[in-house]
């Protein structure tokens, strides 16, 4: 069963995919975020798209496990993309995704720009991994 995990920002919005036993996670695309009145349906086609068969939605919280107004975003976003997809969307905490991404990244040796580009689809593959080992036994 393929899983679509999607990271979002203010801005932009990363995307993971799992392969199709649910076992590695792989960065897919980076979307922006506007239209924002779109973006639900968006994300519903390329689940579809991709066979996806599930969906996770980044939920950020603070250090101290608190919840501030990125969290009801992405909790709203969460309900749009249920909605509009049909399939069973799970929010998942994404603390620290954003960090190992970019210390990956680094790690690689890849340029400040290509960071930017490639930073919120890897943050993607790294909350749907971490989801994927949590749930696959």
């Amino acid at each position: 069963m393929r899983v679509l995990a999607v990271d979002p920002g203010s801005k932009r919005v990363g995307l993971a995919l799992s392969d199709p036993t649910g076992t590695i996670a792989q960065p897919l695309t980076t979307i922006s975020t506007g239209p924002r009145d779109t973006l639900a349906s968006r994300l519903a086609a390329l689940a579809r798209q991709h066979e996806a068969a599930q969906i996770v939605v980044g939920l950020p919280r603070r250090m101290d496990g608190s919840f501030g107004p990125e969290a009801r975003a992405a909790r709203e976003l969460a309900a749009e993309v249920r909605a509009a997809s049909k399939l069973p969307v799970e929010l998942v905490d994404e603390r620290l995704t954003t960090a190992a991404a970019e210390k990956s990244l680094l790690a690689g040796g890849m340029r400040r720009e290509k960071r930017r580009a490639n930073i919120d689809r890897v943050a993607a593959a790294i909350l749907l991994q971490s989801h994927l080992d949590r749930h696959h036994d």
